[in-house]
Protein backbone atom coordinates (compact mmCIF):
# COMPACT_ATOMS: atom_id res chain seq x y z
CA UNK A 1 0.00 0.00 0.00
CA UNK A 2 1.00 3.61 -0.72
CA UNK A 3 0.40 6.67 0.75
CA UNK A 4 -2.31 8.96 -1.16
CA UNK A 5 -1.18 11.97 -2.59
CA UNK A 6 -3.06 14.46 -4.52
CA UNK A 7 -2.52 13.08 -7.83
CA UNK A 8 -5.11 10.45 -8.37
CA UNK A 9 -5.10 10.14 -12.31
CA UNK A 10 -2.93 6.72 -12.01
CA UNK A 11 -5.06 5.47 -9.17
CA UNK A 12 -8.54 6.01 -11.49
CA UNK A 13 -6.80 4.59 -14.54
CA UNK A 14 -5.32 1.70 -12.56
CA UNK A 15 -8.68 -0.29 -13.31
CA UNK A 16 -10.12 -1.90 -16.46
CA UNK A 17 -13.17 -3.03 -17.47
CA UNK A 18 -12.22 -6.77 -18.11
CA UNK A 19 -11.73 -7.54 -14.39
CA UNK A 20 -14.24 -9.89 -13.11
CA UNK A 21 -16.11 -8.59 -10.57
CA UNK A 22 -14.20 -8.78 -7.42
CA UNK A 23 -13.54 -7.05 -4.41
CA UNK A 24 -9.52 -7.05 -5.29
CA UNK A 25 -11.44 -4.34 -7.69
CA UNK A 26 -11.31 -1.70 -4.75
CA UNK A 27 -7.38 -0.72 -4.52
CA UNK A 28 -6.10 -0.78 -1.06
CA UNK A 29 -4.63 2.81 -0.24
CA UNK A 30 -3.66 4.47 2.97
CA UNK A 31 -4.46 8.63 3.47
CA UNK A 32 -1.46 9.37 5.60
CA UNK A 33 -1.88 13.22 7.49
CA UNK A 34 0.61 14.01 9.78
CA UNK A 35 1.32 11.49 12.12
CA UNK A 36 -2.36 9.86 11.11
CA UNK A 37 -3.73 7.15 8.78
CA UNK A 38 -6.77 5.84 7.08
CA UNK A 39 -7.22 2.96 5.65
CA UNK A 40 -9.34 3.36 2.89
CA UNK A 41 -10.43 1.21 -0.70
CA UNK A 42 -11.28 2.83 -3.78
CA UNK A 43 -12.81 1.52 -6.59
CA UNK A 44 -12.16 3.40 -9.94
CA UNK A 45 -14.88 4.12 -12.56
CA UNK A 46 -15.47 1.84 -15.65
CA UNK A 47 -13.51 2.50 -18.53
CA UNK A 48 -11.99 5.33 -16.77
CA UNK A 49 -11.00 8.50 -18.69
CA UNK A 50 -9.29 11.31 -17.58
CA UNK A 51 -10.39 13.80 -19.32
CA UNK A 52 -13.83 13.24 -17.27
CA UNK A 53 -15.30 14.24 -14.28
CA UNK A 54 -16.94 11.45 -12.09
CA UNK A 55 -18.74 11.78 -8.95
CA UNK A 56 -17.21 10.66 -5.62
CA UNK A 57 -19.04 8.20 -3.26
CA UNK A 58 -18.18 8.07 0.41
CA UNK A 59 -19.47 5.27 2.51
CA UNK A 60 -18.67 4.61 5.87
CA UNK A 61 -18.86 1.08 7.71
CA UNK A 62 -20.45 -0.10 10.61
CA UNK A 63 -18.64 -0.72 14.01
CA UNK A 64 -18.57 -4.37 13.07
CA UNK A 65 -16.18 -3.66 10.08
CA UNK A 66 -13.60 -1.73 12.08
CA UNK A 67 -9.94 -2.34 12.41
CA UNK A 68 -6.83 -1.95 10.59
CA UNK A 69 -6.95 -5.01 7.60
CA UNK A 70 -7.85 -2.42 5.19
CA UNK A 71 -10.69 -5.50 3.74
CA UNK A 72 -13.51 -5.69 6.65
CA UNK A 73 -15.26 -2.25 5.18
CA UNK A 74 -16.16 -3.93 2.01
CA UNK A 75 -18.34 -6.57 4.15
CA UNK A 76 -21.78 -4.50 3.32
CA UNK A 77 -22.11 -2.10 0.76
CA UNK A 78 -19.03 -3.23 -1.68
CA UNK A 79 -20.65 -5.67 -3.78
CA UNK A 80 -23.41 -3.09 -4.70
CA UNK A 81 -20.68 -0.79 -6.24
CA UNK A 82 -18.85 -3.99 -7.97
CA UNK A 83 -21.97 -5.25 -9.44
CA UNK A 84 -21.28 -5.28 -13.18
CA UNK A 85 -24.56 -3.40 -14.20
CA UNK A 86 -24.24 -1.07 -11.96
CA UNK A 87 -20.34 0.01 -12.86
CA UNK A 88 -21.74 0.50 -16.39
CA UNK A 89 -24.46 2.73 -16.02
CA UNK A 90 -22.93 5.11 -12.44
CA UNK A 91 -19.76 5.53 -13.65
CA UNK A 92 -18.09 6.84 -10.20
CA UNK A 93 -15.44 6.68 -7.65
CA UNK A 94 -16.15 5.10 -4.47
CA UNK A 95 -14.12 4.94 -0.96
CA UNK A 96 -14.39 3.07 1.68
CA UNK A 97 -12.67 4.41 4.58
CA UNK A 98 -11.55 2.02 7.67
CA UNK A 99 -12.14 3.47 11.42
CA UNK A 100 -9.92 1.73 14.18
CA UNK A 101 -11.85 -0.84 16.41
CA UNK A 102 -10.20 1.90 19.09
CA UNK A 103 -12.48 4.38 17.88
CA UNK A 104 -15.55 5.12 16.23
CA UNK A 105 -17.04 7.76 13.36
CA UNK A 106 -19.12 10.00 15.70
CA UNK A 107 -19.08 11.00 19.11
CA UNK A 108 -22.63 9.80 20.86
CA UNK A 109 -23.53 8.78 24.26
CA UNK A 110 -26.42 6.05 24.99
CA UNK A 111 -28.94 7.71 27.04
CA UNK A 112 -30.87 6.27 30.22
CA UNK A 113 -34.32 8.50 29.77
CA UNK A 114 -36.81 6.76 29.02
CA UNK A 115 -38.36 9.23 27.00
CA UNK A 116 -35.17 9.76 24.32
CA UNK A 117 -34.40 8.20 21.38
CA UNK A 118 -31.43 6.41 23.63
CA UNK A 119 -28.62 9.09 22.80
CA UNK A 120 -27.26 12.68 24.23
CA UNK A 121 -25.07 14.18 21.95
CA UNK A 122 -23.33 16.46 24.47
CA UNK A 123 -22.02 20.14 23.49
CA UNK A 124 -19.98 20.62 20.36
CA UNK A 125 -16.86 19.39 20.36
CA UNK A 126 -13.68 19.09 17.45
CA UNK A 127 -14.90 15.66 15.02
CA UNK A 128 -13.36 12.33 16.34
CA UNK A 129 -9.90 11.33 14.89
CA UNK A 130 -11.34 8.96 11.94
CA UNK A 131 -14.09 11.44 11.26
CA UNK A 132 -11.60 14.19 10.74
CA UNK A 133 -9.56 12.04 8.38
CA UNK A 134 -12.66 10.84 6.69
CA UNK A 135 -13.18 14.40 5.84
CA UNK A 136 -9.35 15.97 4.95
CA UNK A 137 -9.44 13.22 2.61
CA UNK A 138 -12.44 14.26 0.79
CA UNK A 139 -11.28 17.30 0.86
CA UNK A 140 -8.05 16.30 -0.65
CA UNK A 141 -10.24 14.29 -3.38
CA UNK A 142 -12.44 17.73 -4.16
CA UNK A 143 -8.29 18.68 -5.38
CA UNK A 144 -8.43 16.31 -8.02
CA UNK A 145 -9.97 17.26 -11.60
CA UNK A 146 -11.59 13.98 -12.29
CA UNK A 147 -14.21 14.57 -9.13
CA UNK A 148 -17.35 16.27 -10.08
CA UNK A 149 -17.43 18.52 -7.68
CA UNK A 150 -21.25 18.99 -7.94
CA UNK A 151 -21.94 15.37 -7.61
CA UNK A 152 -20.27 13.90 -4.26
CA UNK A 153 -22.33 11.63 -2.31
CA UNK A 154 -22.05 9.99 1.58
CA UNK A 155 -23.57 7.11 2.95
CA UNK A 156 -22.94 5.25 5.89
CA UNK A 157 -24.73 2.27 7.82
CA UNK A 158 -25.24 1.97 11.55
CA UNK A 159 -22.20 3.63 13.05
CA UNK A 160 -21.33 5.25 9.49
CA UNK A 161 -25.01 6.32 9.50
CA UNK A 162 -24.08 8.29 12.29
CA UNK A 163 -20.84 9.85 10.71
CA UNK A 164 -22.94 10.59 8.09
CA UNK A 165 -25.38 12.73 9.59
CA UNK A 166 -22.51 14.34 11.54
CA UNK A 167 -20.82 15.02 8.23
CA UNK A 168 -23.85 17.02 6.60
CA UNK A 169 -23.51 19.64 9.09
CA UNK A 170 -19.92 19.69 9.89
CA UNK A 171 -19.53 20.06 5.96
CA UNK A 172 -22.49 21.69 4.21
CA UNK A 173 -22.40 22.44 0.55
CA UNK A 174 -19.91 19.76 -0.31
CA UNK A 175 -22.90 17.07 -0.40
CA UNK A 176 -25.39 16.41 -3.38
CA UNK A 177 -27.24 13.78 -1.66
CA UNK A 178 -27.07 11.58 1.26
CA UNK A 179 -27.83 7.86 2.57
CA UNK A 180 -27.95 7.20 6.37
CA UNK A 181 -28.93 3.64 6.91
CA UNK A 182 -30.08 2.85 10.22
CA UNK A 183 -27.93 5.26 12.17
CA UNK A 184 -28.75 8.22 14.55
CA UNK A 185 -27.93 12.10 14.71
CA UNK A 186 -28.40 15.05 16.50
CA UNK A 187 -31.87 16.98 15.47
CA UNK A 188 -30.43 20.09 16.43
CA UNK A 189 -28.13 19.93 13.64
CA UNK A 190 -30.62 19.45 10.98
CA UNK A 191 -30.57 23.11 10.52
CA UNK A 192 -26.85 23.64 9.39
CA UNK A 193 -27.84 20.76 6.09
CA UNK A 194 -27.33 22.70 2.63
CA UNK A 195 -30.24 23.44 1.92
CA UNK A 196 -33.09 21.56 -0.06
CA UNK A 197 -30.63 18.74 0.73
CA UNK A 198 -31.67 14.98 -0.86
CA UNK A 199 -31.92 12.37 1.51
CA UNK A 200 -32.95 9.05 2.02
CA UNK A 201 -32.87 7.50 5.04
CA UNK A 202 -33.83 3.69 6.09
CA UNK A 203 -34.22 2.05 9.00
CA UNK A 204 -35.96 -1.63 10.27
CA UNK A 205 -38.95 -1.31 12.34
CA UNK A 206 -37.67 -3.99 14.83
CA UNK A 207 -33.86 -3.17 15.18
CA UNK A 208 -32.89 -3.63 18.36
CA UNK A 209 -29.45 -2.21 18.26
CA UNK A 210 -30.10 1.30 17.13
CA UNK A 211 -33.88 2.70 17.59
CA UNK A 212 -35.82 3.09 14.69
CA UNK A 213 -37.29 6.62 16.79
CA UNK A 214 -33.85 8.20 15.77
CA UNK A 215 -34.71 7.81 11.64
CA UNK A 216 -38.15 9.02 12.73
CA UNK A 217 -36.85 11.73 14.56
CA UNK A 218 -34.30 13.01 12.38
CA UNK A 219 -36.90 12.34 9.22
CA UNK A 220 -40.01 14.52 10.74
CA UNK A 221 -37.45 17.12 11.79
CA UNK A 222 -35.79 17.76 8.17
CA UNK A 223 -39.39 17.84 7.04
CA UNK A 224 -39.51 21.06 9.12
CA UNK A 225 -36.55 22.19 7.25
CA UNK A 226 -35.67 22.64 3.13
CA UNK A 227 -34.34 19.15 3.21
CA UNK A 228 -35.62 17.03 0.05
CA UNK A 229 -36.13 14.15 2.49
CA UNK A 230 -37.12 10.64 1.99
CA UNK A 231 -37.88 7.77 4.93
CA UNK A 232 -38.50 4.33 4.07
CA UNK A 233 -39.15 1.81 7.01
CA UNK A 234 -38.67 -1.93 6.84
CA UNK A 235 -41.77 -3.65 8.72
CA UNK A 236 -40.11 -6.49 11.25
CA UNK A 237 -36.85 -6.45 9.85
CA UNK A 238 -33.80 -5.67 12.53
CA UNK A 239 -30.64 -4.15 12.61
CA UNK A 240 -29.71 -5.35 9.16
CA UNK A 241 -31.49 -3.21 7.40
CA UNK A 242 -29.04 -2.22 5.00
CA UNK A 243 -29.79 -5.27 3.03
CA UNK A 244 -33.43 -4.46 2.28
CA UNK A 245 -31.98 -0.79 1.57
CA UNK A 246 -29.12 -2.43 -1.28
CA UNK A 247 -31.51 -3.97 -2.66
CA UNK A 248 -33.76 -1.25 -3.14
CA UNK A 249 -34.18 -0.83 -7.20
CA UNK A 250 -34.08 3.01 -7.15
CA UNK A 251 -31.58 3.71 -4.96
CA UNK A 252 -28.34 3.97 -7.54
CA UNK A 253 -31.03 5.73 -9.75
CA UNK A 254 -31.87 8.64 -6.94
CA UNK A 255 -28.32 8.83 -5.83
CA UNK A 256 -26.55 9.91 -8.96
CA UNK A 257 -29.62 12.04 -10.43
CA UNK A 258 -28.90 14.12 -7.26
CA UNK A 259 -26.60 17.37 -8.14
CA UNK A 260 -25.73 20.74 -6.20
CA UNK A 261 -26.97 23.69 -7.28
CA UNK A 262 -25.27 26.21 -8.93
CA UNK A 263 -24.23 28.81 -5.91
CA UNK A 264 -25.35 32.32 -6.41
Amino acid sequence: MKKITFTLTLLFAFMSSTFAQNRDLFEKQLFISGEDTLPCRILSPLNFDASKKYPLIIFLHGSGERGSDNDAQLTWGGDLFLDSVNRAKFPAIVVFPQCPNTSKWSEYNKSSKTDSTGYTWGADQPMLKPLKLVSDFIDTLLGSSVVDKKRVYIGGLSMGGFGTLELLWRKPGVFAAAVPICGAGNPEKAKLYQPHLPIWLFHGEKDPVIPVSNSRLMYNTLKTTTAKVKYTEYPNVGHDSWINAFNEPQLLTWLFSQKLAAKK
